[in-house]
C-alpha cells in the first residue's frame, strides 16, 4: 500500500533496474510511495519490472536505455519529467564488470566496462542535474562498491572504473558546494551482494564467478539507497566487510594488497565452468532472474547493516572531545603546580643564568 498521497508523489530514477540490487530499489522505493522510472536495456525484464511495481500500486515507466550513451539518457530525463513528474531523485546502479586478469582484458572489453560503470554513472547524473539545479533541489545516488575503495584482483576494469566514479562525484560535490546548490550527492559503497550478475558476468577464467564471504541480501543495499535519498549523507558503507575495506586501505594499505591477493581464489568456483562465458557485456542476455544470485543459503540475515558519514563524523567529533577534557584534565593540575611555585623576578633568573654560563 503507497504510504505517499498520489498527488504528491516523488520520481525517483534507478538505472539498471531490472535485476539485482537495482531491481530491489526499484520495489522499495515503489513500497515507499514513489513513482518510478527504470533504465535497462533487456525489453523482457523492463517489462516484467514496470508491471510488478504497477501491483506495488506505483506510477511505472521502464525505458530501454544504454546508460553509455549520452544522448539517450538525456532523452530518457526529458520523457520521465514528461509523463511522471519532475526527478527528485537518481540512483546510478548500472554496471558492468568481467572475471580476466588484466593482461588477457581486450582494449574493447576495456572500454565497455568503462562507458557502462563509469561514464554511465557520469551520463546519469549530467541529465539528473540539468533538471534538478536549476529548481535547487534533489539527490544523486552514486551505487559503488568496496571494491571502488579497495581494488581486488580479476576485476582491474570495474574497480578502476568505480574509483573514477568517487573523484568525479567528489569534484561535482565541490562545485555544488561553491554554487551554494541543495542538490545533494550521496556514493553507496556495496559489499560482495546475492545477485544473478554472478552468473552474467564476462569471464575468461574457466570456472564459474564466486561471491566471496560474507555474502549480503540486496534488499539491505535498497534500503540503505532509500535512506539515503530520504536523509542524504554523504558516504554510506553497506556491510561489515565494505568498512574493513575501507578502514584497510586507510590505514595499512601493504596489509590490505597482500589481503586481497587472497580473494583470486575466493571469487573463483572450480566446480563448475562459467554458465555463459561472453556475459551480458556487450549485449543483454534473455530471461528474468528477478533480484536474488545464486547464494541465498549463504547470505547473511542482516537488515540494517549499513553506516553512513554522519554516523562516521559523530564518532570522530565525540573521540575530539573526549580527547580535549583528557588534555584538560592533564592541564589543570599541571597549572595548579606551576602556579604553587615561588614566583622570581626576571633580573634574578637571568643573573643566575649568567653565572652559570660564566662559571
Amino acid at each position: 500500500m503507497s504510504k505517499m498521497n498520489p498527488a504528491r508523489r516523488k520520481v525517483v530514477v534507478v538505472t539498471g533496474g531490472t535485476m539485482g540490487i537495482g531491481r530491489a530499489t526499484a520495489q522499495a522505493f515503489a513500497h515507499d510511495g514513489w513513482a518510478v522510472a527504470v533504465l535497462a536495456r533487456g525489453e523482457e525484464r523492463l517489462r516484467s519490472t514496470e508491471a510488478e511495481l504497477r501491483t506495488l500500486g506505483a506510477p511505472a515507466l521502464g525505458l530501454s536505455v544504454d546508460v553509455a550513451e549520452a544522448a539517450a539518457m538525456e532523452d530518457a530525463a526529458e520523457r520521465i519529467e514528461r509523463e511522471l513528474g519532475p526527478i527528485e531523485v537518481w540512483v546510478n546502479n548500472a554496471m558492468a564488470t568481467m572475471i580476466a586478469p588484466v593482461m588477457d582484458l581486450t582494449p574493447e572489453e576495456l572500454r565497455r566496462v568503462t562507458d557502462v560503470t563509469y561514464h554511465g554513472q557520469v551520463f546519469g547524473t549530467l541529465a539528473a542535474l540539468r533538471r534538478m539545479k536549476p529548481r535547487n533541489r534533489g539527490a544523486i545516488i552514486q551505487v559503488s562498491s568496496g571494491l571502488g575503495l579497495r581494488a581486488a584482483p580479476l576485476q582491474s576494469a570495474y574497480c578502476a572504473a568505480k574509483q573514477a566514479v568517487q573523484g568525479f562525484t567528489d569534484a561535482l560535490r565541490s562545485e555544488l558546494l561553491h554554487d551554494r546548490s541543495a542538490v545533494t550527492l550521496t556514493v553507496v559503497y556495496l559489499p560482495a551482494v546475492n545477485t544473478p550478475q554472478f552468473r552474467r558476468t564476462r569471464n575468461h577464467m574457466g570456472q564459474a564467478q564466486n561471491a566471496p564471504d560474507p555474502v549480503f541480501d540486496p534488499r539491505l543495499c535498497a534500503a540503505a539507497i532509500l535512506d539515503a535519498a530520504q536523509r542524504p549523507a554523504r558516504e554510506v558503507w553497506v556491510g561489515r566487510s565494505t568498512v574493513q575495506m575501507a578502514a584497510a586501505q586507510a590505514l595499512v594499505p601493504g596489509f590490505a594488497d597482500r589481503k586481497a591477493g587472497q580473494m583470486w581464489s575466493a571469487q573463483l568456483d572450480p566446480s563448475q565452468p562459467p554458465p555463459d562465458p561472453d556475459g551480458n557485456l556487450f549485449e543483454p542476455r534473455p530471461g528474468d532472474p528477478g533480484i536474488d544470485g545464486p547464494f541465498t543459503d549463504r547470505v547473511k540475515p542482516a537488515r540494517q547493516e549499513y553506516f553512513t558519514s554522519r554516523a562516521r563524523d559523530a564518532v570522530v567529533a565525540t573521540a575530539v572531545g573526549l580527547g580535549l577534557v583528557g588534555l584538560a584534565a592533564l592541564a589543570v593540575p599541571a597549572l595548579a603546580l606551576l602556579a604553587r611555585q615561588p614566583r622570581r623576578h626576571p633580573a634574578t633568573v637571568w643573573r643566575g643564568a649568567g653565572r652559570r654560563w660564566l662559571g
